[in-house]
């Protein structure tokens, strides 16, 4: 527990009414979860404005409460305090609640449209290799340490980071890698939390449901390292003609990484396949059983990071080999009879094309490549018929799918993406809504060599139809196919 006006520190107060030398339980947001002797915040959300249920907090036991706009009878009897920003109020105090944990370890904060995921999962292992305590949130899993907590959204909310934070920091973390998305950027889920260092890796066609414009999603990714204390150290992909504009205005430490230009840490992929790539990584001969240029690019990021860090760069390289990322990117699995299935994560189009891109340049030209993708519903629907024109553009044959159609009609999600296939294409291109159906479909039109892509979901163990979400495993339907064939 701590005193009211210690968890106020930073939050941008107007106006207070009412004591703030008393002791507060705990700091909530969602007026369902109030407790006597808590304090409510009233966040306006892009769904739900949280003053609409002030009166309700109060009700249960809420000793003060922090919001934008005052109600016209405010209850006497409590602490009222009117800040300018309840979002980024909230922020602050949830990292004042909490003792401030991002102070007490290195928190590098990775953001951009693909490859979060792998770069934090990559970081993570890396460091509790080389003997630290670790820990990270991202989009499959936050973990301390070892010990895994499952999470739903890419980035939790700000009290639900720092009280992971806090758990790590009472584990011995040093370090913590974080995917910062940039709905939690605009949202100040972030707000309060001090960065030792920020990694930028491409910017593409994503979250324009939620954006609106190309415009609005960059400068939601540059305001992160907008910013940046001066500490801190900015690291970006020089390879992505955006990576200039994030450190336009950042006071950090600027550094880049890079396959294709000059930049302060580059890399040269020379070899590429199923089992494996090698590289020159700073100038260094390395091997890694991750596939494709988007991981050799990502390999040189948590590399870049790790030097950044004051790590040794010998140990970093020997360690780094040994990796393997994350869960549902590009997970290779063969079946007995030889077929070649790949599990991605894709889900924008940049990332479609980049797997699709990697699976051509390592096969040999002569195998059939099968691509089986959907769209997920309630999200982006521009993105959808550009990237059914990539998958048929990039394979031979192109199975449209369901992906999470939430509480869309899966039908009208693979019109959407239908509009995008070129009439050269048509003929081979299936749309098969079960999902499951599908995949065996592809898996049915394979032979020996063959190679199976089954994109959109990667990591992902559910299928979400009208706010339910049921079990379904990319992985598991392929491995139960490889039995019965």
């Amino acid at each position: 527990m701590r005193k009211l006006k210690d968890i106020l520190t930073g939050t941008g107060v107007e106006n207070i009414s009412g004591k703030t030398d008393i002791t507060v339980a705990n700091v909530v947001f969602d007026s369902r979860k109030v407790q006597p002797g808590d304090v409510f915040v009233a966040v306006s959300g892009t769904q739900v404005d949280g003053h609409r249920f002030i009166d309700g907090a109060v009700s249960k036991g809420a000793i003060a409460v922090v919001c934008q706009t005052l109600p016209r009878n405010p209850n006497a009897e409590i602490t009222w305090i009117k800040v300018k920003n309840s979002a980024f109020a909230l922020g602050q105090m949830a990292s004042n609640f909490y003792g401030r944990p991002s102070e007490k370890l290195k928190l590098v904060g990775v953001t951009g449209t693909n490859g979060k995921t792998t770069i934090v999962t990559l970081l993570h292992q890396l460091f509790l290799s080389l003997g630290y305590g670790a820990g990270m949130l991202s989009t499959i899993v936050n973990k301390v340490n070892d010990n895994e907590i499952k999470t739903r959204h890419t980035t939790p909310d700000a009290l639900s980071i720092n009280h992971i934070l806090s758990q790590m920091v009472d584990a011995g973390c040093g370090y913590a890698f974080m995917e910062v998305s940039s709905h939690a950027i605009v949202q100040e889920r972030i707000a309060g939390l001090q960065f030792a260092g920020a990694l930028f890796t491409n910017i593409t066609h994503d979250h324009l449901d939620y954006h609106k414009t190309f415009k609005e999603y960059i400068a939601a990714k540059k305001k992160f390292f907008d910013d940046l204390p001066a500490h801190a150290f900015s690291l970006v992909n020089a390879d992505d003609r955006n990576a200039s504009v994030m450190l336009q205005n950042t006071q950090a430490k600027k550094y880049s990484y890079a396959l294709k230009t000059m930049a302060d840490f580059h890399g040269r992929l020379l070899e590429d396949e199923f089992s494996g790539l090698q590289m020159l990584l700073d100038n260094k001969d390395f091997y890694s059983p991750m596939v494709g240029a988007f991981n050799a690019s990502n390999l040189m990021a948590a590399y870049a990071t790790a030097v950044l860090l004051q790590q040794d760069k010998e140990e970093v390289l020997q360690a780094l080999s040994g990796l393997r990322g994350a869960e549902g990117r590009f997970d290779v699995l063969r079946s007995p009879g030889g077929v070649i299935c790949i599990v991605d994560y894709a889900h924008t189009p940049d990332a479609l094309k980049n797997v699709l891109e990697t699976i051509q340049t390592i096969s040999s030209g002569k195998e059939q490549v099968v691509t089986v993708v959907g769209a997920g519903g309630d999200r982006d629907k521009s993105k959808r018929p550009e990237m059914a024109a990539i998958a048929a553009a990039l394979s031979t044959r192109v199975i449209l799918t369901s992906d999470n159609p939430r509480s869309e009609n899966p039908e009208s999600i693979l019109n959407d993406m239908k509009a995008g296939i070129d009439p050269v294409h048509r003929k081979d291109t299936l749309v098969i809504t079960n999902r499951k159906e599908a995949i065996k479909t592809a898996f049915m039109l394979a032979d020996k060599g063959d190679i199976i892509l089954v994109a959109g979901k990667g990591h992902e163990k559910y299928q979400e139809i009208n706010g339910v979400r049921h079990p379904f495993d990319d992985k598991q339907v392929l491995t139960e196919l490889f039995e019965t064939r």
